[in-house]
């Protein structure tokens, strides 16, 4: 596959390895888009050490320290905004995974979908679609502009508030809201809008919403 529009067709495949492949296109398309942004972000300490990781525990030592060398056991779950529609074919396809619980005042339905590729590397996507086609939802206005797509990158931190505090602070980024938001399952969130500058790139000028993900507190 070579677009991202086969690639979101493929999710919804027979089989089971033509799907893993479609996730891989898009997980992959959505971490390059993000890349440069995040490399200059975590050059500041402080925010890197608020990145949560990922334990490869199946990799050997030399492998581990591969990944770990080349990615820092950090791995984006990306965000794919799709039609009602494809969005229970895919879901179907899956297995039916279990849909997020979505704060009420969200106009958003999601699930995950998680699949291990060489190597045992995660491959994790959010897939999301409004419940109101025709209303002013983020997810609605995304898919109305922009068709279905990759929506945003999610970067899973120990801290939203403190990660959001010094993309303010010290790289002079402005989040979406003033303050931290409940998030699905329980999790608190941010965003930030941001335009990619990565001369000749095909996404150079675009913009990518990047998400900073607090995981729920176990209860």
């Amino acid at each position: 596959m070579t677009t991202i529009a086969e690639a979101i067709a493929g999710l919804s495949a027979a089989d089971r390895k033509a799907r893993a492949h479609a996730a891989t296109y898009l997980n992959h398309a959505g971490s390059e888009l993000a890349s440069e942004l995040l490399a200059r972000w975590r050059q500041e300490p402080d925010f890197d050490a608020l990145l949560l990781r990922r334990e490869l525990r199946e990799l050997s030592t030399a492998l581990k320290n591969l990944v770990s060398q080349a990615r820092a056991n950090i791995f984006p779950t990306v965000g794919v905004a799709v039609t009602p529609e494809t969005f229970e074919r895919i879901r179907n396809a899956n297995g039916s995974p279990r849909l997020a619980e979505v704060p009420p005042d969200q106009d958003a339905a999601e699930f995950e979908l998680h699949f291990s590729v060489a190597y045992e590397i995660p491959v994790l996507l959010d897939i999301l679609t409004t419940k109101d086609s025709g209303g002013n939802g983020a997810i609605a206005k995304f898919l109305a502009k922009n068709g279905e797509g990759i929506q945003q990158v999610e970067y899973e931190v120990s801290d939203v508030d403190r990660a959001t505090q010094i993309l303010i602070e010290r790289f002079g980024q402005k989040p979406v809201y003033p303050a931290t938001r409940m998030g699905a399952n329980g999790t608190r969130v941010n965003f930030f809008l941001i335009t990619v500058h990565d001369e000749g790139k095909v996404w150079d000028g675009k913009k990518v919403l990047i998400e900073l993900v607090e995981p729920a507190k176990p209860r």
